[in-house]
């Protein structure tokens, strides 16, 4: 399936930063607007410890993870959907990702460049949203002007696509996210092929110093968070790059800091769930493998993932719960213990299940 996440924000708020502790790639993150010009692209591994624990048990010859791709794009200005700064750019490669990590500066430092000359996290999301609403707002008034001409036809399915279109540019002349809106699942269908900014879902990165305690600044963006249906982290960028650089090594730095892992794990998996995914594993002496699938999927969908032949030839799913196959050491554990079940094509996977699927092509 595979999760993009666009990294985002006002110039010079610590988005680089940000991307050379996901990926220790060690791109420029220097101290003066619009040091990143094209998208650099990332691929990390989504942390989960469950994987390490079947493997475990099971001595793969390999452990393969789910992974998310991170995309560090340029800073935005005010205007940018009026192409001001590198504003036509940011917006078409923000167009391409699932979901949002908007990066927010919540520290003071004297030395640090701000945009605006004053630390205000909330006038920086604002400057931000505004322009991605700006920017929906022409890709749908360009879209309604199209679909109206069709529709002189009179055709019913050209009709309620305008409808729809012209409710949802009502929202945007509010000013409103979409991604608060609670859209019916037609219109949300009707709404896909535009690849709208404003109704990704955003997961807000506080970007506090190293003392890692709670702000005013944080606490504003925690609270606007709440109240926009959106997921904040607070994470030192500085620090988390830090720790990055230390690898295998990093353990009693975060002991000495009080973290059981490193913030950034706690941003992947936040960005994994904000689209409402959720993992199952397959586990055998060849391989050990994390897969994502939509949470609600059917068996047959997970089957899928693997191989188009799996889905179409769908036999059974033989099922255990992660808790399971730890407590039994295995599968053969299971088993014997009467927790390996026989699924058919109605059982919804559950996130930790793993699972071997029977199939006839």
């Amino acid at each position: 399936m595979g999760l993009k996440c666009g990294i985002v924000g006002l110039p010079n708020v610590g988005k680089s930063t940000l991307f050379n502790a996901l990926t220790s790639s060690g791109i420029q993150a220097e101290n003066f607007p619009f040091c990143t010009i094209d998208p650099n692209v990332g691929i990390v591994n989504l942390p989960d410890r469950r994987l390490n624990k079947i493997a475990e048990i099971v001595d793969p010859e390999e452990i393969i993870q789910s992974t998310v791709e991170f995309v560090d794009i340029a800073g935005l200005v005010e205007g940018a959907s009026k192409g001001e700064g590198l504003g036509n750019k940011f917006l078409a490669n923000i167009r391409e990702t699932d979901a949002i990590i908007h990066v927010v500066r919540c520290f003071e430092d004297e030395s640090i460049i701000h945009v605006k000359d004053k630390i205000s996290p909330l006038d920086d999301i604002k400057t931000i949203e505004l322009e991605l609403i700006l920017a929906d707002m022409e890709v749908l008034e360009n879209a309604i002007e199209n679909v109206k001409r069709k529709a002189k036809s009179g055709d019913k399915k050209l009709l309620f696509t305008l409808e729809v279109y012209e409710k949802t540019l009502e929202f945007l002349n509010k000013e409103e996210n979409l991604r608060n809106i609670n859209f019916e699942n037609n219109d949300l269908a009707e709404l896909k092929g535009l690849n709208l900014i404003s109704i990704k879902p955003v997961i807000y990165v506080a970007n506090i110093d190293d003392s890692l305690e709670e702000n005013e600044f944080y606490s504003s963006v925690k609270e606007f968070a709440s109240e926009n249906n959106s997921q904040v982290i607070g994470l030192c960028n500085q620090l988390e790059a830090e720790i990055a650089e230390l690898g295998d090594d990093k353990d009693d730095l975060l002991k000495d800091i009080g973290l059981e892992e490193p913030g950034l794990n706690v941003m992947i998996r936040a960005a994994f769930d904000s689209l409402g995914l959720q993992t199952f594993f397959t586990a055998g002496k060849k391989e050990v493998r994390a897969w994502e699938i939509k949470k609600g999927s059917l068996a047959p969908q997970a089957a899928g993932t693997i191989h188009t032949d799996f889905e179409k030839g769908f036999i059974r799913a033989e099922t255990i719960s992660y808790e399971d196959y730890i407590e039994f050491n295995g599968e053969l554990g299971a088993k014997e213990a009467g927790k390996l079940r026989s699924e058919g094509s109605e059982y919804i996977i559950k996130d930790g299940d793993i699972v071997h699927f029977r199939f006839n092509v």
